[in-house]
């Protein structure tokens, strides 16, 4: 639908298509590469489709037909037929913690156990085929493993593995489950005081700590305990992650940091530039740096732009800063403007004081930092909005581009602000999955009025909103094609809830496909080079296994990715892949 005052989409009325002329006969310099036979979904407004692409260096050089793209053919070009595959631009993850989704390759995978039995077998396993590790760490339960009160128990790892410590991360990041080993290690008994924002749950009757560990504040004091990975090892993890990321089509990865591990991205620039400098990167990388409570500091501003200066190319770049606004909707830690349905005595809470949250904002703002704010709750997420509002009025300035992560319980009254000031939709469609946890426990903590707002991105969209989408990896695969068909469907994969779960929030498939290309560039600033198929942009391209575009939306999931070029590199093949030597061109 047309949307004069979008920015995204007034970008991409103003950019006008050209292939480089040239005399009659004088042909053009030969292409390095040559992709062919393709049918290819530029995300260009002016040009929709196109047979071929021809790359130099790493840069895309023209667009076209095929007859038009075989100019660009010289003795050395390689040229490879797609076999009329479906060619996109590549994916940008616009919300990642990819170090630590890269060392959680090697640890106890815990995303799709259904019952606690199958998570202590797993544990049981992974323990036993792993006697060298001090500590076991996993991650990915579920809190509708445990009838109660959703949170897990000490006792359960206890009965299983009682001699080492274990540490196993929830599927959403903000709770922890510990054994009774890993709380001895880590110092924590009932008489050890709950950091600012985060706790530990504790038996009503004997006051000592269950083994739930909520929110990051008191994650970092397990985590103080657990022997930092070497060197050698990030290098390997981070290795393997992009292996993973290039399988499933991303090609870039913008970090919102972590705290978990040697700092998280941020505090390993210096790896990430050491793979740079080698031609070892092979996702590009924006990374921001977290910025902890109570207030934003001095240091904390220079450390920033002294990053921004040492990193700032295509591959490596820094330059923003992340707040936790809140936590999250199941454990009733998310910041919500009235009180949780199911638990009138909660509401939530904000883990900044407003007042210096919004100072910091403004300060940043000042220094042409970008700010990231993860707000899940309508009332966080409103003071993120009065906080960047606030920045631009203060500060004079605009095209910040100022984002806020998650947004998963909008208020109607603030939908429209986000195309009015200016503020990215940060989204990660899988999180609305409409599964046990989202259906059983989102929804009845919220309440079915609130639940009508359920990650609103049609909404937001509509009132000229750009939507930029990611996975949050760990916290749910960074396979986007998934999170592509929950976008179109907001279905599970057996076709439930019947309509959709809030379907009047589905998108279409182009606008999803922005959301992770083009949107996602705009989100960064990058809209001129990266995010379409066009020329002079970046050669980051992917060709995918099936036309979205005529199979059920249901089927979209399994998309495989064939191959993955970035900067006119083929990063990944799939055995799938066939390329055979194009032919040659018609005289």
């Amino acid at each position: 639908m047309p949307l004069p005052c979008h920015p995204l989409r007034f970008f991409l009325l103003a950019v006008c298509f050209s292939i480089p002329s040239a005399a009659a006969d004088t042909p053009p310099p030969p292409a390095d590469v040559i992709v062919t036979n393709a049918r290819i979904y530029t995300m260009n407004a002016k040009q929709k489709w196109a047979e071929a692409v021809a790359i130099r260096g790493e840069q895309i050089v023209a667009v076209g037909d095929r007859k038009t793209i075989d100019a660009f053919r010289g003795p050395s070009t390689k040229v490879m037929d797609a076999g009329q595959h479906l060619v996109f631009p590549g994916f940008t993850d616009c919300h990642i913690h990819f170090l630590d989704g890269s060392l959680s390759l090697v640890q106890v995978n815990l995303e799709d156990a259904t019952t606690l039995a199958d998570v202590q077998q797993r544990v049981k396993n992974y323990a036993a085929a792993h006697p060298e590790l001090v500590w076991i760490q996993g991650r990915g339960w579920n809190y509708t493993l445990f009838s109660v009160d959703g949170l897990p128990d000490k006792k359960y790892l206890d009965q299983i593995v009682p001699d080492r410590p274990v540490y196993l991360e929830g599927f959403d990041g903000h709770t922890w489950w510990a054994n009774s080993k890993a709380l001895q290690l880590a110092g924590i008994t009932k008489a050890t005081p709950d950091p600012a924002g985060g706790s530990f749950v504790r038996d009503p009757k004997t006051e000592e700590p269950t083994g739930a560990v909520k929110e990051d504040s008191a994650d970092e004091v397990v985590r103080h305990a657990i022997p930092r990975p070497s060197k050698q090892e990030v290098v390997a993890a981070l290795r393997r992650g992009m292996l993973e990321a290039n399988r499933v089509g991303l090609v870039r990865a913008i970090s919102t940091d972590g705290v978990h591990v040697v700092g998280g991205d941020f505090e390993s620039l210096d790896v990430y530039d050491e793979l740079r400098r080698s031609g070892q990167l092979t996702v590009r990388l924006d990374v921001s740096m977290r910025i902890q409570p109570p207030a934003l500091t001095e240091e904390q501003v220079r450390r920033i732009e002294d990053a921004r200066r040492r990193y700032h190319d295509d591959w490596l770049s820094t330059g923003k800063a992340k707040f936790f606004v809140d936590g999250v909707i199941e454990t009733h830690t998310a910041a919500m403007l009235a009180p949780y349905a199911d638990d009138p005595s909660q509401s939530g809470h904000l883990l900044w004081d407003p007042d210096k949250y919004v100072r910091a904002v403004e300060e940043l703002d000042a220094h042409g930092i970008q700010v990231f704010s993860h707000a899940i709750g309508d009332r966080a997420i409103r003071l993120a909005l009065d906080a960047y509002d606030n920045a631009q009025h203060v500060n004079h300035t605009s095209d910040r581009r100022h984002r806020i992560e998650h947004i998963e319980n909008v208020s109607a009254p603030d939908i429209d602000r986000f195309g009015k000031l200016g503020v990215v939709a940060s989204m990660q469609p899988l999180h609305s999955y409409p599964n046990e946890d989202t259906l059983g426990i989102w929804v009845r903590n919220v309440g079915p009025e609130r639940a009508k707002r359920a990650w609103a991105w049609h909404s937001i969209e509509d009132k000229g909103g750009v939507l930029a989408f990611g996975s949050d990896w760990p916290i749910v695969t960074l396979n986007p094609w998934p999170g592509v068909q929950t976008a179109l469907t907001r279905q599970t994969d057996d076709g439930k809830p019947e309509y959709g779960f809030v379907p009047q929030q589905r998108l279409g498939l182009d606008d999803t496909l922005r959301a992770y290309t083009l949107g996602a560039a705009f989100a960064g600033h990058r809209e001129r080079t990266e995010g379409s198929i066009e020329t002079g942009k970046l050669a980051d391209l992917i060709v995918i296994d099936r036309n979205l575009f005529l199979i059920e939306p249901t089927e979209i999931g399994k998309t495989e990715v064939l191959m993955t070029m970035v900067g006119g590199k083929v990063v990944y093949e799939s055995p799938n892949w066939k390329n055979p030597a194009a032919p040659e061109p018609k005289q």
